[in-house]
């Protein structure tokens, strides 16, 4: 069986949050252990806050979607915006690299993001958006073998 979560959020740094408790409340009936829990969070945060500061520029009219799917013990997370893109991916994917470069504590959440997850992918096109695509195998145990 296939359960699906899908959300449309306004690109407010305000609801990263939403979306972090909302996702972490849905994956919750699959008894997670916290681990799993702080890293889905975790890469959700990041994954919404680039597509709010990144794709869109804090543009508070423009939306970022989110998809959750979980089939048997495997979770996979989509975050989507239709802003400006990402003009060269693999750049992008280095350590400390930031198109917000005054910014503090940037240039880390791809990279965050890879190693929070199973598999990591991203889809871009300048002017387009991007599309973020994050599998996490959640560990199984008997409360959901059953």
């Amino acid at each position: 069986m296939i359960n699906k979560l899908e959300m449309k959020i306004s690109a407010m740094l305000e609801n990263e949050g939403v979306v972090r408790n909302a996702v972490a409340a849905f994956v919750s009936s699959y008894n997670p252990t916290l681990e799993e829990i702080i890293d889905i969070k975790t890469i959700l945060s990041e994954a919404v806050s680039n597509a709010i500061i990144h794709g869109y520029e804090y543009d508070k009219n423009k939306d970022v979607l989110i998809k959750a799917t979980i089939e048997d013990n495997k979770l996979e997370l989509i975050v989507q915006d239709y802003g400006k893109g990402i003009e060269d991916i693999e750049e992008a994917l280095k350590n400390n690299f930031s198109t917000q470069k005054d910014q503090e504590k940037t240039g880390i959440g791809f990279t965050i993001m890879k190693s929070l997850s199973d598999h990591f992918e991203i889809q871009s096109s300048v002017n387009v958006g991007t599309k973020l695509k994050i599998t996490k195998i959640l560990q199984m145990d008997e409360v959901r073998a059953n």
